[in-house]
């Protein structure tokens, strides 16, 4: 790790100290179900509507006996459709091949349908507490503009933070990144001229 790579990790975790997810859940499944409608929509918006998911179906069981045109009713203002299809179809192969039970490995959670890395890697460090570095848009941005990754795929991003960032700082630090590229480092204009980050940013320095 360069002195800049530490000073900048120092630095995120100083300005976002004990960092939470925004994501309201309360277990292995709520996580799993938040997490996918949250792909390019708000936590704001999923906060929204999944209490009355969760309400209507508390458990991958319930989920598994509805419809996704059902479920398409609760959960469209959180966007596409294939979200309310591919929950109910991912909580109908819980029921079928993991006993109910919402898996907690890599291998597990992307056979389910929907699922991939960025959101099998937030149910594994957040559901069941398993370092894990979840690469969202926000992370992915940030990362490479700071010069903690330099990598043109979310795979290869999530390897280098996870060779450079002490494993039980995974966690926390994905969230320091999207906290920052949500409040500063915008995707059109980050604000630059306002960022703390700045002395040792690749992309200023650049």
């Amino acid at each position: 790790m360069t002195e800049n790579q530490q000073a900048i990790l120092d630095e995120l975790n100083r300005l976002y100290p004990n960092p939470r997810p925004e994501l309201d859940f309360s277990n292995p499944y709520e996580t799993l179900v938040a997490t996918i409608l949250s792909a390019q929509c708000t936590d704001k918006r999923v906060n929204m509507v999944t209490p009355a998911v969760f309400r209507d179906f508390p458990t991958p069981e319930a989920m598994a006996q509805t419809t996704p045109e059902v479920l398409h009713e609760y959960v469209k203002s959180c966007g596409f459709k294939s979200k309310a299809v591919n929950i109910v179809n991912a909580c109908r192969m819980i029921c079928e091949k993991f006993g109910g039970e919402v898996p907690h490995t890599m291998e597990e959670l992307t056979s389910l349908p929907g699922v991939g890395r960025k959101t099998a890697n937030v149910v594994m460090a957040f559901a069941f507490d398993i370092p894990a570095m979840p690469v969202d848009t926000h992370v992915f941005r940030v990362s490479n503009r700071l010069g903690l990754a330099d990598a043109d795929t979310p795979e290869k991003v999530e390897a280098q933070l996870t060779a450079l960032i002490p494993r039980e700082q995974w966690r926390d630090m994905h969230h320091c990144m999207i906290f920052h590229g949500r409040r500063v480092c915008h995707s059109q204009k980050p604000d630059c001229a306002h960022c703390t980050l700045a002395p040792w940013c690749k992309a200023r320095q650049g």
